[in-house]
């Protein structure tokens, strides 16, 4: 089922078989992380592998913890509609995925320096 692309040819966004297989996958999880979108949904033809990801979570929020991070994922859920159906957005992708990997980030730990 894979198709590949032509040499030279970009990759805007996810084909239809892609999206059904993360929206199949997405559906099972009880916690999903949003950390970039699936193509260039600034552009109406390239944005719907991203809006079928935001529809699947915001459908299925009362069973997913839905945690988007990323200027580029937060803007996407919010211009897909979706986002005030998800359970937490941030624009700090980088961060949000360096605190998940168990980082020190800075800016928190002076919260939580006792000196």
């Amino acid at each position: 089922w894979y198709q590949r692309r032509v040499h030279g040819q970009m990759a805007l966004d996810i084909g239809p078989r892609t999206e059904e297989l993360y929206v199949r996958i997405l559906s099972g999880c009880r916690t999903a992380i949003w950390n970039g979108p699936m193509g260039v949904f600034e552009f109406e033809n390239f944005k719907n592998g991203t809006w079928a990801i935001a529809r699947c979570l915001a459908e299925n929020n009362d069973k997913i913890l839905s945690i988007v991070g990323g200027g580029d994922s937060a803007s996407a859920a919010e211009k897909s509609g979706y986002a005030p159906q998800l359970s937490h957005i941030s624009t700090g992708g980088g961060a949000s995925l360096e605190l998940l990997e168990g980082k020190v980030l800075p800016g928190l730990q002076i919260l939580t320096d006792k000196n």
